[in-house]
């Protein structure tokens, strides 16, 4: 409530305090306004977008980019090894994180050069920026999407729409533009998809690992001791023997590519 109280008192005083600024030499507050024409509770409505935008955009990345997949595949591989907190999360989600800016550097290399710089320096609108920043996510998650995934949505988007697609017009339907709100949801099941099955390519020799201890244990007749104790020493030695972390990390880095 103070901070409304506060940028409504910003917005109104505005042509009083750069009046001010110009007479006492101090810098020009209304240059922190939005510019154009729009009254004090349009402004006011486009601070908190903006603020609403910025705390939802980190879950917005990780929404179109690549760390999904990454950080199913590490959640479970841990799992597979037995231990319960090493890594700790932080580990596990700075090495996906740092996995994902590694592969996602040629998407935003294009959305900082073609929308975002642009924008900063006011040679292009904010709506033509969203598009050109959101173009290259786009791609990505073009190359990477199920076509199934693509096309169940598309046709539940299809169905709710009140707009039917005539038969002759169903050939440019399909070479349209794939609209955000389908791309997402569909990228996002098929990295998840994607993610689990590498899971379980990852814990398929652990699981081998822990039958053939198990066998073992209770042909010897220890019943008390959990055959979980004494695999977990050597489904280690089994993951650093193979070079587990160099395989799994180059092998998600060239599922993307």
């Amino acid at each position: 409530m103070r901070t409304l109280l506060f940028l409504a008192a910003l917005l109104f005083a505005g042509p009083a305090l750069a009046q001010t600024a110009q007479t006492s030499g101090l810098p020009d507050l209304a240059a922190l306004l939005p510019a154009g024409d729009s009254t004090a509770s349009g402004r006011i409505v486009q601070l908190f977008g903006i603020v609403t935008i910025l705390s939802i955009a980190p879950g917005l990345l990780v929404m179109v980019t690549s760390f999904t997949r990454i950080v199913i595949a590490l959640s479970i591989l841990r799992t597979g090894l037995g231990l319960q907190t090493t890594p700790a999360n932080l580990i596990l989600i700075s090495l996906s994180l740092f996995m994902t800016f590694f592969v996602m550097a040629p998407t935003f290399d294009r959305a900082w050069n073609d929308g975002l710089q642009p924008l900063l320096n006011n040679e292009i609108t904010e709506e033509e920026a969203f598009y050109r920043i959101s173009e290259p996510f786009k791609d990505f998650m073009l190359t990477q999407v199920r076509p199934e995934d693509l096309t169940l949505f598309g046709d539940i988007a299809a169905a709710t729409s009140r707009e039917r697609v005539e038969p002759e017009e169903q050939g440019a339907a399909d070479e349209r533009d794939v609209d955000l709100r389908e791309l997402i949801p569909a990228f996002m099941i098929s990295e998840l998809r994607r993610g689990f099955e590498i899971g379980f390519l990852i814990v398929l020799p652990f699981l081998v690992i822990d039958m053939i201890v198990a066998t073992l244990t209770m042909s010897m007749g220890m019943m008390m001791l959990p055959p979980t104790i004494i695999s977990l020493p050597f489904k280690i030695l089994f993951f650093i023997l193979i070079d587990g972390w160099n395989m799994l990390v180059g092998s998600l880095v060239r599922s993307f590519f």
